[in-house]
């Protein structure tokens, strides 16, 4: 769900305020989002991968077939979360969606009234805030 050209407006300020406050805190904000969390997510996985891959290796060469078993166990845990992952990465530009919806929309309807109620207090605390600083100069 799209923010609204109010809600887009406000989120420009903060994020204005927040920079000429603490550019340093800004900077380290912005690659914390979504896209950067599942694309650590798919690294470790492939990494993983390739410790399942060494593992496997080891076991045929050590003839230990448990060391294998778990080096194939480690491979496929970790393919699956390399494609999961990869799969929830919201493409540049898009906006990461939320769950779906359930029957009915119930739970999308719920989403949106928590995220209205959210934005509603970040409006409040930031107008509250602009208030004191203008009282105070």
């Amino acid at each position: 769900m799209p923010l609204s050209e109010h809600e887009q407006r406000m989120l420009e300020q903060m994020e204005r305020a927040l920079y000429a406050e603490d550019p340093k805190f800004a900077t380290a904000l912005e690659g914390s989002g979504l896209r950067t969390y599942t694309r650590k997510r798919v690294y470790q996985a492939v990494a993983g991968f390739l410790v399942g891959i060494a593992l496997l290796m080891s076991g045929m060469v050590a003839q230990q077939i448990w060391i294998s078993v778990v080096g194939f166990l480690v491979m496929l845990g970790c393919a699956v979360l390399a494609v999961t992952g990869w799969r929830k990465a919201p493409k540049p530009g898009e906006q990461p969606t939320g769950a779906a919806a359930g029957p009915g929309g119930t739970p999308a309807r719920r989403q949106a009234k928590q995220r209205r109620s959210v934005m509603n207090r970040i409006e409040q605390r930031w107008q509250r805030r602009r208030d004191e600083q203008q009282g105070g100069q």
